[in-house]
């Protein structure tokens, strides 16, 4: 049985809401690591306002996810956590909706993704 084997990868998100394909990373971990096994590759991110999302990218998918967060979670003084700037709150919800982690299958030592999905960052408050 081979062991587990764990990457830390360090991101810094910019000033805006972002998010950023870890598509490639994820890849790259596995060419060095999987050698053509199967199994799950989990993605996890420990900051309270970001998730990680299967989403396409490049086709304006990512915008829209952003759009749609901020009809689902406005950035107003609804909240009740309230630290931070305005609407903040909202950004500490967002992993209810955008879990912080996903378990994606490796078939051969490659993602087993569908055509058009990528594994993906989403931050919601920038600035991380």
């Amino acid at each position: 049985m081979a062991p587990f084997t764990t990457r830390l990868l360090t991101l810094t998100t910019g000033t805006e809401e972002t998010v950023i394909d870890l598509t490639a990373a994820c890849e790259d971990f596995l060419r060095s690591t999987a050698e053509a096994r199967d199994g799950l590759l989990n993605v996890f991110t420990p900051h309270a306002t970001t998730g990680i999302a299967l989403i396409e990218t490049g086709a304006g998918s990512d915008h829209d996810l952003l759009t749609a967060l901020h009809t689902l979670l406005p950035a107003d003084d609804r909240w009740q956590h309230r630290h931070g700037t305005p609407g903040h709150g909202r950004d500490h919800v967002l992993p209810a909706l955008v879990p912080p982690h996903a378990t994606l299958p490796v078939l051969g030592g490659r993602l087993e993704l569908g055509m058009w999905q990528s594994v993906c960052l989403v931050e919601s408050r920038g600035s991380n």
